[in-house]
């Protein structure tokens, strides 16, 4: 089954949101058909519905003098912050009958970068209990997601690439104070951008979700 990727590039937050919610209506109506969406985003902390507020440790003033945005949004999940090394993605699926389940669904985002991650030769995996794919006691993919009427999905997955994250120093990354975030820049000694890989972390992603990608940059 084909799965309609595209890479936006870099793309505001707030734009984001806007753009998911339309493609969530039309994929509703069934007037669009599964989408993959990958872009980067400009700096920003994202509060989840389930976001303590206290793990924002940067001041607003702080905050706002660095270029930093912070937006509530309709996702599950608590604190993260997304910036030009990430690579993010928003599947917008009408799941099928045989995967809808909102476990299976969080599972599948995993395995899809965990296989993003070995393409790369990094041996990623899961933590009993916590969301997202690790390397030792280090983040390097975080998730969170939105499963709507229809069982639409929306908002996803965030790969960290690129090797500057002092972005999570202004947050308590997903409420995990004792543990780090890691990046495949850093972990492979060399930088990476997050262009240089979206058609090969798009075609992962499609994989695990059951899907195969078939790119159109018209997609969005």
């Amino acid at each position: 089954m084909p799965l309609r990727c595209a890479f936006l590039g870099r793309v505001p937050y707030a734009e984001g949101v806007v753009l998911q919610e339309r493609l969530v209506e039309s994929r509703r109506r069934g007037e669009a058909v599964d989408t993959l969406v990958l872009l980067t985003h400009p700096p920003v902390i994202t509060l989840g519905r389930g976001a303590d507020p206290r793990h924002v440790v940067i001041a607003d003033d702080v905050r706002r003098a660095s270029g930093i945005e912070r937006y509530e949004t309709g996702r599950g999940g608590d604190v993260t912050f997304h910036g030009p090394g990430q690579l993010v993605g928003y599947p917008i699926l009408a799941l099928r009958e045989d995967r809808r389940d909102a476990h299976r669904y969080l599972r599948d985002l995993e395995e899809g970068l965990i296989r993003i991650a070995a393409s790369f030769g990094v041996a990623a995996s899961r933590v009993p209990g916590l969301t997202g794919i690790w390397v030792g006691r280090a983040k390097l993919g975080a998730i969170g997601v939105r499963i709507g009427a229809g069982w639409v999905t929306s908002h996803g997955f965030a790969l960290n690439v690129g090797s500057d994250l002092s972005g999570f120093d202004a947050i308590v990354p997903c409420g995990i104070a004792d543990r780090s975030v890691t990046s495949l820049s850093r972990l492979l000694g060399k930088e990476l951008a997050p262009e240089e890989i979206a058609a090969k972390a798009g075609a992962h992603m499609a994989e695990a979700l059951g899907y195969e990608a078939v790119w159109d940059e018209k997609a969005a």
